[in-house]
């Protein structure tokens, strides 16, 4: 029966009354194991809740204001805000280099690395050989330049700060010529003209959005002109009647104006693309044979290593980056260092960088494994869904994510679900929100999820988590 207002938010019990509810044994170990801050903080959330429903009408009886029906809520609460926000997840979207979900994940040698130099002392910047303090960046410097032929090598905490730092250094308070078909727009709006402005350096843009020719570079080329930039655009294609100048022409430009030049190649990788059956991209160490001073990429993407900004060329280039001021507030942690040197270190041998570095590995998974996935986790749900569900199997394509190759898919197996007991974005919203949360796409009123991206050790877990989203319904 249907009471009033006043009468309800008088049933509300106070926070000290649902506080001795939880005092009690028996209580969950999650429960038990909760700081009293957030016990009390979960409990007033969900008082304010029940109050601001009654003031609303929402609701109207007094069963959702029972003892078991508040309880529940709260312990609810109490778990929600227990568990870590930074969590794991799995990924079943078929975007390997994702870039809002960790991109890279970490060879298990690097994360090996982590956990010992993480719970040690270590000579981050102690040198063993002298004694005496020693630079966090010659631990990885030698490596990169074996690597990539580079004669001298820095790594800062990303690649936009690799190129605002390199920007701030060689052409503060002076010109640089770019492509206007190469300023380009990364996630979170981050433009390269937007970087240009912070490095205190002046854009000067050349060309047409789809024809810039050397002439446009060597006719804006003044006595207030510090550099020379061009920017890879690895996140777009432009298709067509288009054409851009050459990396061995712009150098021959800069030496003429004995000006050096930059490549920032966005998502730099030290393989070819080619041997994973995609378009060839330009590697490192081929852009530093080509004559350019200064390269930055990212370390978190092709090369499948942690976040960070590494910059690679001339040695005076990067002797006077290593100098400046703002390269102290955009070194690297400890951390990044750890797992950066463990991931560079497999490159030695590439036939064991495709085996070892997530990244390779996933890109490189036949179509083959990605059916024996699809089959293991329909055989796993079986009949257990029938009737709540139809499990069908997708041939699709993976992308390789992180602004990198846009144009070309990975052939892959998906297993699509279909419902039959809640709508589509009910089911998205129950995997998102498990306890190890689940994330595929929707598309043609289906749910995919995207083998290529599922490891063979979470086949279990998938069908856990899907078995256990349909058996609360």
């Amino acid at each position: 029966m249907t009471t009033d207002k006043q009468q309800l938010l008088r049933t509300i019990p106070k926070v000290d009354e649902c506080l001795a509810w939880f005092a009690k044994p028996p209580a969950s170990p999650a429960i038990e194991a909760a700081p009293l801050v957030l016990i009390k903080r979960a409990i007033r959330e969900v008082l304010e809740q029940r109050r601001n429903a009654i003031l609303t009408q929402a609701l109207k009886g007094e069963d959702e204001l029972s003892h078991p029906v508040l309880k529940a809520a709260i312990s609810t609460r109490i778990q929600e805000l227990t568990r870590p926000r930074f969590q794991r997840l799995i990924n079943a979207t078929g975007v390997v280099v994702h870039t809002n979900m960790g991109r890279s994940l970490l060879p298990e040698a690097a994360l090996n690395n982590l956990a010992e130099v993480g719970g040690h002392y270590s000579n981050l910047e102690f040198d063993l050989n002298t004694g005496k303090r020693g630079s966090r960046y010659s631990l990885v410097e030698d490596i990169l330049c074996d690597l990539t032929g580079a004669e001298a090598a820095l790594v800062v905490n990303n690649n936009a700060a690799a190129v605002l730092l390199c920007l701030s250094v060689l052409a503060q308070g002076r010109e640089v010529i770019v492509s206007r078909g190469q300023l380009v727009e990364i996630g979170g709006s981050f433009r390269i003209p937007d970087v240009m402005t912070r490095s205190g350096a002046r854009l000067v843009e050349v060309g047409a959005t789809n024809h810039t020719h050397l002439k446009d570079y060597e006719t804006a080329i003044g006595p207030d002109t510090a550099l020379l930039l061009k920017v890879h655009t690895s996140n777009y294609r432009l298709i067509g009647f288009t054409s851009e100048v050459s990396l061995p022409d712009l150098v021959k430009l800069g030496v003429r104006h004995d000006l050096p030049v930059m490549e920032d190649l966005g998502s730099g990788s030290l393989m070819d693309m080619g041997l994973f059956g995609l378009p060839a991209e330009p590697t490192v160490g081929e852009i530093l044979k080509g004559g350019v001073d200064v390269v930055t990429f990212s370390g978190d993407k092709l090369l499948g290593g942690p976040q960070a900004g590494l910059i690679l060329g001339k040695k005076e280039i990067i002797a006077a980056i290593k100098s400046d001021a703002l390269n102290r507030a955009l070194r690297i942690d400890k951390f990044t260092l750890a797992a950066l040197e463990t991931v560079l270190r497999l490159y030695y041998d590439p036939e064991q960088a495709r085996r070892q570095i997530p990244t390779l590995a996933m890109l490189a998974t036949p179509l083959a494994v990605t059916r024996r996935r699809a089959v293991r986790l329909k055989r796993r749900l079986g009949s257990q869904l029938a009737g709540l569900c139809r499990l069908s199997y997708l041939d699709t394509e993976s992308r390789v994510g992180g602004g990198a190759l846009p144009e070309r898919g990975l052939p892959s197996r998906a297993l699509t679900l279909e419902p039959f007991i809640m709508t589509l974005n009910e089911l998205e919203t129950r995997l998102r929100q498990l306890p190890l949360p689940v994330i595929g796409r929707i598309e043609h009123d289906k749910y995919i999820l995207d083998l290529r991206t599922v490891s063979d050790k979470e086949i279990p877990q998938l069908a856990d988590s899907l078995l256990l989203v349909f058996s609360n319904n």
